[in-house]
């Protein structure tokens, strides 16, 4: 073979490096290895909650402070749902009449809420949208920052309407709010006609993130 016949350095093959080989192999055994093992936090007595082999249990509040992590008993949550207690009627009328004042311009999904505190004292929240998307403001956020800046801090139920056949539930960010500042409390979902849905809110936020990881 000539000179003009030889390949350029480009077509070689690189070089083999069996160390190299050898430790990437080792790592991704150490990489499955960890992946097989129970994270600590599973098997902490306080945090028999997130064992995902128990998926169907979770730690509930009693008590009226639904934040108080001495009043967490181990209920099944199918077997525990939100009862009608009195008053309801009220609160439904209540989170129907703060849906009138939503300020809903882009999507034209009007929401409202009533969150009601121990002492029976009702504050209500629409949702406020925004030309930005990311500063709209849920009805459930508005009810909650209204009630914690007037002090009040333990609350007991919150009722939130939409004008849906179907429940429509808190998002994402309203469920981790309304776990910080008001635990486990029971959320009622209705339209204009009446509730369509009961629910615990930790069937709705079944593996919170909260001070307890902190």
């Amino acid at each position: 073979m000539n000179d003009s016949e030889k390949k350029p350095d480009s077509a070689k093959k690189p070089p083999r490096w069996p160390d190299v080989e050898r430790r990437s192999e080792a790592n991704r055994r150490n990489d499955r290895d960890r992946r097989r093992t129970v994270p600590a936090h599973a098997v902490d007595s306080d945090m028999t909650r997130y064992n995902p082999a128990d998926r169907r249990r979770q730690s509930r509040r009693s008590g009226h402070d639904r934040r108080n992590p001495d009043g967490w008993e181990e209920l099944a949550i199918e077997t525990v749902p939100a009862m009608a207690i009195g008053g309801e009627d009220a609160l439904l009328a209540a989170a129907i009449d703060a849906r009138t004042r939503a300020h809903a311009q882009y999507s034209r999904f009007k929401v409202g809420a009533a969150l009601e505190s121990v002492d029976g004292l009702t504050f209500t929240g629409c949702n406020i949208e925004n030309a930005t998307y990311g500063l709209t403001l849920c009805a459930e956020r508005v009810a909650l920052v209204k009630a914690l800046s007037e002090g009040h801090e333990i609350f007991t139920r919150i009722v939130v309407v939409a004008d849906t056949p179907n429940p429509t539930p808190p998002c994402g960010p309203c469920r981790q709010l309304l776990w910080e500042y008001c635990g486990d409390i029971d959320v009622i979902l209705a339209h204009p006609g009446g509730v369509t849905a009961r629910f615990r809110l930790s069937a709705l936020l079944p593996l919170p993130f909260d001070n307890r990881l902190l």
